[in-house]
């Protein structure tokens, strides 16, 4: 189908592709901070600068949870979940606070509230509850800062 050029072309893009991705975090040694170092950086941190950080928690954490479930681990992803809810509102709180990253928030935890509504039909009846439960509570911090960003909306 292809000549031996165009399938060493692909070769080649393929390699080129991997590497530019892999060797720059290789040679600068850059790897991700740890959820627990994520959470002191939010304890030193502005309280206009800890919104971001409270949310990287948060979707770290959310990763966790369906990495919990693939391996059937329902406890942890249980306290993942908390963590997830928890940072959630942290960052609620803090945006609204410092006025600043309300609208970011909204739209990282919207996002959250969409990834846990795929999981929620991947994992088991029993599990359901749990991942509901946080997306009432994750909805109800969206609409708390739908609300400190709108407020005329809500005084009608």
């Amino acid at each position: 189908m292809f000549g031996t050029g165009q399938s060493r072309f692909w070769r080649v893009l393929t390699a080129g592709l991997l590497l530019s991705v892999l060797v720059p975090s290789t040679l600068l040694g850059a790897e991700e901070p740890t959820v627990e170092e994520m959470k002191e950086r939010i304890a030193n941190a502005a309280i206009a600068d800890r919104p971001p950080l409270c949310l990287q928690v948060s979707e770290r954490q959310l990763g966790a949870v369906g990495r919990f479930y693939d391996l059937g681990d329902s406890e942890q992803a249980k306290v993942a979940l908390t963590d997830v809810v928890a940072f959630s509102e942290l960052a609620r709180d803090y945006a609204i606070q410092s006025h600043k990253h309300e609208k970011q928030s909204e739209i990282a935890i919207r996002r959250m509230i969409r990834k846990l509504t795929d999981l929620k039909h991947k994992i088991t009846h029993e599990d359901q509850d749990q991942v509901q439960n946080t997306m009432d509570r994750l909805q109800r911090i969206r609409d708390d800062l739908l609300l400190a960003m709108f407020p005329k909306a809500g005084k009608k």
